[in-house]
């Protein structure tokens, strides 16, 4: 169905990027790969000791890397990082795909965060909230220059999340599928 074509994932943290993109590798028949554990391999030290010792534009230099290696496969579902939009470059690498942006809104993302917000380097503030919606508002238009954009509910499971972008990749592959599921 895809031809091997990539699906990127973006959105925010705790959007269910892996969560989602597992089940949905599996739909697809394509592997799947993180690009945040990728990072910790090659720096040899988790995301949050990058941002401690080393600050956020080495982080991003080594998201770029690891995109660009990524991306130069096929047959793969990946999760990317939560600001890997912000990066122009980053993006000449997600088009090679299907870019796929989960919206999820900031207070639902906020329940998820707050009891591991310590693995988060950037909910290091006083208001994890605020800063939430900070980091969504910057990054709102780049991810919606997503391919396909799919709003996600607080009652949603990930696999019927899975199952719904599942058939919007379909849809958007094969238009003529949605009209044969209509009629």
């Amino acid at each position: 169905m895809l031809n091997g074509t990539n699906i990127f994932l973006i959105g925010m943290m705790g959007a269910g990027k892996s969560t989602v993109g597992k089940l949905l590798a599996q739909k697809v028949g394509h592997n799947f790969l993180d690009t945040d554990p990728l990072i910790e391999q090659c720096a040899g030290k988790s995301i949050t000791e990058i941002f401690a010792n080393d600050g956020e534009d080495t982080f991003r230099n080594l998201e770029q890397q690891v995109l660009a290696q990524v991306s130069s496969h096929t047959r793969l579902v990946v999760a990317t990082g939560g600001g890997i939009v912000m990066r122009s470059i980053n993006w000449s690498h997600l088009h090679d795909g299907i870019v796929v942006w989960i919206d999820v809104p900031v207070d639902i993302l906020y329940d998820r965060l707050k009891t591991a917000s310590e693995q988060r380097p950037l909910l290091q503030t006083e208001d994890p909230l605020q800063r939430l919606n900070e980091i969504y508002e910057k990054r709102r238009d780049r991810y919606a220059q997503a391919d396909i954009s799919i709003m996600v509910s607080a009652d949603e499971t990930p696999e019927t999340v899975s199952d719904r972008l599942f058939e919007m990749i379909c849809a958007r592959i094969n238009p003529d599928r949605l009209r044969q599921n209509v009629s």
